[in-house]
Formats: C-alpha cells, sequence, structure tokens
C-alpha cells in the first residue's frame, strides 16, 4: 500500500469523497477516557467545507460527554469497497430550528416525537485531521495482488492510505 498525504484542497476533496459514500460513521466521544464511549451515527448532511451534521438527543451519553470535551472521533468503514476514514475534530450542539426543520425526514420518527420533539438537538462535527485507507479494488483482486506478490516477491500497488491535513 502506498502512501498519499494530502494537504488543504486535495485532502479535502478525498475527505469528502470518503465521508459521502459511507453511509455510517462511529462517533466516539469521552475521548481521554477508557472505553471510548462509541454510537453509531448516520450524517444528515456532510457540508462543502467537511462539516458534518448529525440528530442527537440532549438527554444522550454522547451529548453530554461533548457538552464536557467537545473532541470528537469519527471512524467510517466501508468494507465492501475497502474504503476507510478516522477523522479527528470537534462537536458543537445546537437547537436551531431552521436546521432542524430542514434536515428533519419521516425516519427520524423514530428516535424523535416530530420535528419539534424538545430532545432534538444538532451536532455540528467539524473535522481537523483524519487517516484514510482507500484500495478501490475488490477482494479477489487484492487477494490476487497479494498471491503475486507472495510468490514473487514484486511490490504491487493494492491501495493508498495517508494523512489529510484539512
Amino acid at each position: 500500500m502506498s502512501t498519499e498525504n494530502l494537504y488543504q484542497k486535495e485532502a479535502l476533496e478525498k475527505y469528502l469523497e470518503l465521508s459521502r459514500s459511507i453511509e455510517t460513521s462511529m462517533m466516539l466521544t469521552n475521548l481521554g477516557s477508557k472505553p471510548v464511549d462509541s454510537i453509531p451515527m448516520t450524517p444528515k448532511r456532510i457540508n462543502d467545507n467537511g462539516s458534518i451534521l448529525f440528530f442527537s438527543k440532549s438527554t444522550s451519553d454522547h451529548n453530554k460527554n461533548i457538552e464536557n470535551d467537545p473532541d470528537t472521533q469519527l471512524i467510517f468503514s466501508n468494507v465492501k469497497s475497502k474504503e476507510f476514514l478516522s477523522v479527528y475534530g470537534t462537536t458543537t450542539i445546537s437547537k436551531d430550528p431552521i436546521l432542524i426543520e430542514e434536515l428533519y425526514g419521516n425516519l427520524d420518527n423514530n428516535w424523535f416525537k416530530g420535528k419539534d420533539d424538545p430532545t432534538i438537538t444538532v451536532l455540528t462535527f467539524t473535522p481537523q485531521q483524519a487517516q484514510y485507507w482507500d484500495t478501490k479494488t475488490n477482494s479477489i483482486v487484492t487477494l490476487a495482488k497479494l498471491a503475486y506478490t507472495a510468490i514473487t516477491g514484486d511490490e504491487t500497488e493494492i491501495g493508498t492510505s495517508g494523512s489529510l491535513k484539512l
């Protein structure tokens, strides 16, 4: 796997490509604790500047953790496409009624009592730095390349990984 560290515009483009192609992330909060608190979260929107908006209940553990310490880690993983993204940043909490109105959909009724639910909050994650792994090949091709390397000793390209300086 080759290393390709990306900066500014290219880093943001790669970050947006990966974060938008993977439907759900694991949100880690209370990063100084052991074990770290984590919860699966599906973005409501990913803005062009890289910020990610989620809905969350004001009574949740992760909201309480963010109130105490905004440092947050998001882990995106798509095993099928062999794309992975780990992003560190900070998260803020708001009850912006305009955003809630704009982002609320019928599926949200599984967690909230409508868009006027008093516990609904908008979490805005702002990325600072990230790491990515991207093979862009399927498992059979990757296994064939690894087998080739094992037999011949010659290195084959199975993907890229690197840091994203946002």
